[in-house]
């Protein structure tokens, strides 16, 4: 399985470079990794305490942001470095005023992982979620490194637990700890040998309550909303975005859209407008002012980073990806108190699966089932009220994930 890896990794790269010249964040991927180990080596003081925290993305980060963050707090001696793998991670984050260091993360060769960790010497390592990078954990175990997985969740299907996952078995014999989701990982683990487990749940709840407790206020949003009610579609990809446009067209409910694209280019963006009603009064965000956005129907969002603090004006969020790779983040706006709406690919997501259980989340595999169920929910504010708290009531109760770590960890 081995030589099968590091075959899979030679041709990802391969196909990355192939890539590049038409995919922008193939072209990031490469151009973030030029003269990579040089940068680190000329920027890192490698006789610093350090942390090390890795994220794969921009979710990732933003579930290890609490961690990061409160690691700081409580030992400021430590330099925080921040490592990402995804462009859509990196490139947004790259100036995060909480880390030291921010770099991509080298391809995972052994060369490179040796070559890392000689020049960085982080005396802790974190890795969020499902992080597993074969070379890059050996060269840790190798020197005998703290390493943390956090927010880890396992699943059934993952090589750990397959016959010919022997390897990769033994990987996980350099974890010191593994902090996780829930008990079915826990399970998993014990079933190949490992016992030092703790199961603390989902730093994002810390992330979103947060989130929801600072939130900026919008005056321009408030404008919009006036007494009328907004449903949100946030991180949307094209199915999801048709599927909300074509309601809003046809019915005669009135409320109000926000469209807020996981793409903000011009071109999906004007896609976007296009599709709408042009009976409608459509505004881009960038465009609102005062005098314009009060009789506006439709505001789309054509920036970054508003997202979490529009949901506090929301009534219905309607949350893109479940018709492609699987829904975005819904705990942004559970946190609001916001009834959530997504397409059938969620079941990889724990508190996707926990809020339909609990009835403060409806999951839609159509437009019918979108019609009927946004149709019975702008007729009824109380139902969505009362579905909206659950969800709010939900992050309460599984928040303190953070603090758990924190306090497991002792260091001079």
């Amino acid at each position: 399985m081995l030589f099968f890896y590091r075959i899979a990794i030679g041709f990802y790269y391969f196909i990355i470079i192939l890539s590049s010249p038409f995919n922008v964040k193939a072209k990031q991927w490469l151009n973030g990794r030029k003269k990579l180990l040089h940068k680190i080596k000329s920027s890192v003081n490698p006789e610093e305490k350090k942390a090390w925290f890795h994220c794969a993305s921009l979710g990732e980060f933003e579930q290890g942001r609490p961690l990061i963050e409160s690691f700081r707090e409580k030992y400021p001696d430590y330099k925080i470095l921040l490592t990402f793998y995804s462009p859509s991670g990196f490139e947004i984050r790259k100036n995060y005023e909480k880390a030291d260091y921010i770099f991509y993360l080298p391809l995972d060769t052994p060369a490179n992982a040796k070559k890392f960790l000689v020049l960085t010497k982080p005396d802790i390592v974190f890795f969020i979620k499902y992080e597993f990078w074969y070379y890059f954990i050996r060269e840790i175990g190798k020197r005998k490194i703290p390493l943390y997985l956090v927010s880890g969740i396992f699943r059934e299907k993952q090589i750990f637990f397959k016959w010919y996952g022997k390897s990769f078995r033994l990987l996980l014999k350099n974890f010191s700890h593994f902090f996780i989701q829930n008990k079915v990982s826990e399970n998993l683990l014990r079933s190949i040998g490992f016992t030092n487990i703790t199961i603390t749940g989902d730093t994002r709840f810390d992330r979103v309550y947060s989130i929801a407790k600072q939130s900026k206020n919008l005056p321009l949003i408030e404008k919009f909303k006036q007494n009328i009610p907004v449903l949100i579609l946030g991180s949307s990809w094209q199915p999801d975005e048709e599927l909300v446009v074509k309601y809003f067209n046809e019915t005669d409910i009135k409320f109000k859209l926000i469209i807020a694209p996981h793409e903000v280019t011009n071109e999906n963006i004007n896609r976007i407008v296009k599709s709408i009603n042009p009976n409608k009064i459509i505004l881009k965000y960038s465009q609102a002012n005062d005098s314009n956005i009060e009789l506006s129907d439709v505001l789309i969002i054509d920036s970054i980073g508003l997202l979490s603090s529009l949901y506090k004006y929301g009534n219905i969020a309607y949350i893109g990806g479940g018709f492609g790779k699987g829904i975005h983040n819904i705990l942004e706006a559970a946190t609001f108190g916001l009834l959530v709406v997504f397409g059938p690919n969620y079941k990889k997501f724990k508190e996707a699966v926990d809020l339909v259980n609990i009835g403060a989340a409806i999951t839609i595999n159509n437009f019918t089932d979108f019609k009927s169920t946004i149709d019975i929910f702008l007729n009824s504010p109380k139902q969505i009220e009362e579905k909206g708290n659950s969800s709010a009531l939900y992050v309460n109760q599984n928040k303190g994930a953070t603090l758990n770590i924190i306090d497991s960890l002792r260091l001079v």
